[in-house]
């Protein structure tokens, strides 16, 4: 039988939302980080390296290494380990350095 940490302790669900990612709502809670909802729906990565496009995603959860990299609302670059999720985010794989449309 698989537990979650809930019903280790017994929370209660409080306002739960919906975002986006790459097109497909998924569900998330008040306080949780854009990586704690994608790994809650099971996607475990949200960008590809600029060399080789090598899938990554949360690998120090602490906002340190950068391999969570994802773009929120448009904005590339975002540590998804630290970005709280907001109702309604719109939130996309990042590919690269997340500025192929610059041509840098």
């Amino acid at each position: 039988m698989s537990r979650t940490p809930r019903d280790v302790v017994g929370g209660v669900a409080e306002d739960a939302y919906t975002v986006t990612f790459d097109g497909r709502e998924i569900p998330a809670l008040a306080g949780q980080t854009v990586a704690a909802v994608l790994w809650g729906a099971g996607i475990m990565a949200w960008r590809t390296t600029r060399e080789g496009g090598a899938p990554r995603g949360a690998f120090c959860g602490i906002g340190s290494c950068y391999d969570c990299l994802v773009t929120v609302d448009g904005r590339p670059n975002q540590r998804a380990c630290l970005v709280p999720a907001r109702p309604g985010a719109a939130i996309t794989t990042q590919e690269g350095t997340g500025h192929a449309d610059l041509a840098v």
